[in-house]
């Protein structure tokens, strides 16, 4: 018979519960959008309602590769979250800040009858 986790988790070394931990902490810096959706205690149905769509929709959202990046921003702020976008050099990083007024001008657009997800 299988042993509950929290008896394998108290059987571990300090020091295999410290790289566990590690390890954890890492994947949770990197996610799929799936998976953060589902970490952040949401359904499809929720963010699907937030954005004004069908839950079919955010399916097949979370299974593109290729997206807008207003898209994505709402996606993330449906979450309650903000997206930044970062450019990462060897001499330091710069936050891009151009997407913000393109988002800018799609949401007044929207308002316009003209926007969409």
């Amino acid at each position: 018979m299988a042993k509950p986790f929290h008896m394998l988790r108290d059987e571990m070394s300090q020091e295999a519960k410290d790289r566990a931990k590690a390890k954890a902490q890492l994947m949770m810096k990197e996610m799929p959008l799936a998976e953060l959706r589902q970490a952040r205690k949401l359904s499809q149905e929720q963010i699907a309602s937030s954005l004004h769509v069908k839950q079919a929709a955010i399916s097949k959202l979370e299974r593109r590769t290729d997206m807008y990046i207003s898209t994505l921003r709402k996606f993330v702020k449906a979450m309650g979250g903000d997206l930044e976008i970062t450019a990462r050099f060897p001499d330091g990083s710069v936050k891009i800040t151009h997407f913000e007024e393109i988002d800018r001008d799609i949401e007044s657009q929207r308002f316009k009858g003209q926007g969409t997800l």
